[in-house]
């Protein structure tokens, strides 16, 4: 099998971790599907968001599959007044990922990462490997150790919103 560039990036770190390959649904690439697909609870699922900050330019979040992005927490966390997101049709040439392939790990460039703070309350979570049809499996610790990235409460469930 070959390996993406986020695993590369782990095997280098010497961190351990599990790829799980599942069927692609091209209609339905989301979190839900994701767990759905991989047998997973959706607890452990956390997506990739690419944002642009008024600040710092281009910036990651990673959070629950079930929640949706708190961007006033996002942006004062980064160190911004304003974040949004980056339009679907940019994500390729910005980060040479394509939607629901999005790995916060092997970009074309080290981004600042963000990652929502309910992830350290889970023994893993499941990231994308950087290919649609892939996930790694590794303990958020060690996303946080090769990537620096800063933590916080970033998100909000889903269930919470009205």
């Amino acid at each position: 099998m070959k390996k993406t560039n986020a695993a590369r990036i782990l095997d280098r770190a010497k961190i351990e971790y599990e790829i799980i390959d599942y069927d692609v649904d091209p209609i339905e690439l989301g979190a839900a599907r994701v767990a759905e697909k991989t047998g997973q609870n959706i607890r452990f699922v956390y997506k990739t968001l690419v944002l642009s900050g008024d600040k710092t330019g281009l910036i990651l979040a990673c959070i629950p599959g079930a929640s949706e992005l708190d961007l006033k927490a996002f942006a004062n966390l980064s160190g911004n007044k304003k974040c949004a997101m980056v339009p679907m049709k940019d994500i390729l040439e910005l980060t040479g990922y394509v939607r629901g392939g999005c790995s916060p790990l092997g970009m074309k460039k080290d981004f600042p990462l963000f990652i929502d703070d309910s992830a350290f309350e889970l023994d893993h979570i499941l990231i994308s490997a950087g290919l649609r049809g892939k996930q790694l499996k590794v303990t958020p610790q060690d996303i946080q150790k090769v990537t620096s990235a800063a933590t916080g409460a970033i998100s909000t469930p889903k269930s919470q919103l009205a």
